[in-house]
């Protein structure tokens, strides 16, 4: 299977061609790490991952596209270009959590222990969700706060993500406990997740794990008549 995966949803902005074929194997990735700016340097760079592995867009089997936690500009860019490619292609387009993406890498680990992903939130709250050791979730994700998870996590846990090395401080968790402090997902990891994501469960929504802040104004309001 081949795949063309898209990372916007953090500050990383990044495109990756992926070939699992016996015969056909192949991956080329292009990305860069730019906190704003996504929607002005991604297509550059699917043409440029398109390019160097020589396929034409009529070729790919799907995309992946991280569909959050994330910021809401980058996320929508990301969706607006994959969902497009989906629909001009006829191509299934699969949404891959952050969270997930990084617990692939960093999920690994000796001695069977699970794993939190937190990615830094606001004020004393993070976005995490945990996984067992092969990186397969255990809950939903959702926004903790220190105190939340200092009375719920298990004794032996590991962390990862970019808020890991401030839970393992409020938590009292030892720093070798830190698997990664990543604040943004490999582009691989969601490439691969992306091959094996399921269409129908997997997709490309956004995932956010807070209420928009922005109410509509009822004072002063003219009604409609």
């Amino acid at each position: 299977m081949r795949v063309l995966a898209i990372d916007t949803a953090l500050a990383n902005c990044a495109a990756a061609v992926l070939d699992d074929g016996v015969g056909s194997a192949c991956f080329v990735a292009c990305g860069e790490e730019i906190g704003r700016g996504h929607a002005e340097r991604l297509m550059d760079m699917i043409g440029e991952v398109m390019a160097e592995t020589s396929t034409p867009f009529s070729e790919l089997d799907r995309v992946a596209v991280t569909v959050g936690p994330g910021s809401f500009t980058g996320l929508r860019v990301g969706l607006a270009v994959a969902r497009g490619f989906g629909l001009v292609l006829g191509k299934p387009v699969v949404g891959v959590t952050t969270l997930a993406a990084i617990a692939r890498s960093a999920a690994p680990n000796d001695g069977g222990a699970p794993l939190l992903v937190a990615l830094t939130g606001k004020g004393d709250e993070v976005y995490c969700q945990r996984f067992d050791a092969s990186g397969m979730p255990q809950e939903e994700a959702g926004v903790h706060s220190f105190a939340d998870l200092a009375a719920t996590l298990p004794e032996g846990i590991k962390l990862a993500g970019s808020a890991a090395e401030k839970v393992a401080m409020e938590c009292g968790i030892p720093e070798d406990r830190i698997v990664s402090r990543r604040s943004f997902p490999g582009i691989r990891d969601v490439a691969e997740l992306g091959i094996s994501a399921d269409p129908v469960r997997s997709v490309p929504s956004p995932l956010y794990l807070r209420p928009p802040e922005a109410t509509p104004q009822s004072k002063g309001r003219i009604e409609r008549q």
